[in-house]
């Protein structure tokens, strides 16, 4: 009807995120004496990258692969393509190599708050990522070795095991504000405990 105006009821904030605002905060802006809450680190997006090599021969594995990104992130995936080809790998230009899915906002912070809470502590003999992978402008870039340690996968629809790559984006100016950042989200460090 016309002047009617209908009010959708809003999502709740994702866990994470309100246990950012209401606790991280404060105790980093008291750490790093920062006066404005802007200025506090924050994660700004978070970078899923699965390389499907064999998907420039079979085209099924690399649907298959999309299909489990998809239900782990809750995002399409996009299919990246081969720049050029490589005879060595009987890869073709633009045949499809992998998929990639840029998470941002509130499916960013439900995608961390499953990894570092639900499937990081599934992964066997499982003692803690290396901070190695912080680089000197805030980001952190570590891998998984396979799909199967996230719950939203069924074991017996499971084809071929594969990995992924994950990079964290922030906006902290240094390598201690983005390492503590993580460390309240909940990311679990070697050696820390």
């Amino acid at each position: 009807m016309p002047g009617v105006e209908v009010k959708t009821a809003a999502a709740p904030a994702p866990r994470l995120l309100t246990r950012y605002r209401k606790e991280m905060v404060p105790e980093l802006m008291k750490k790093f004496a920062l006066r404005n809450p802007m200025e506090v680190p924050r994660v700004t997006k978070v970078v899923i990258n699965m390389g499907v090599g064999q998907g420039a021969q079979d085209v099924k594995v690399i649907e298959q692969a999309s299909r489990e990104l998809g239900l782990i992130t809750g995002q399409k995936p996009l299919m990246t393509k081969s720049k050029k080809a490589i005879s060595n790998f009987k890869i073709r230009e633009g045949q499809p190599v992998g998929l990639k899915v840029t998470l941002r906002r509130a499916r960013m912070y439900e995608f961390l708050d499953r990894l570092f809470n639900v499937a990081m502590p599934r992964i066997r003999d499982f003692r803690g990522v290396n901070p190695e992978g912080l680089d000197g402008y805030g980001n952190f870039a570590f891998g998984l070795s396979e799909q199967l340690i996230f719950t939203e996968i069924d074991f017996d629809k499971v084809t071929r095991v594969q990995g992924m790559d994950i990079v964290i984006c922030t906006n902290a100016k240094s390598r201690e504000a983005c390492l503590e950042l993580l460390k309240l989200l909940g990311m679990p460090f070697k050696g820390e405990r």
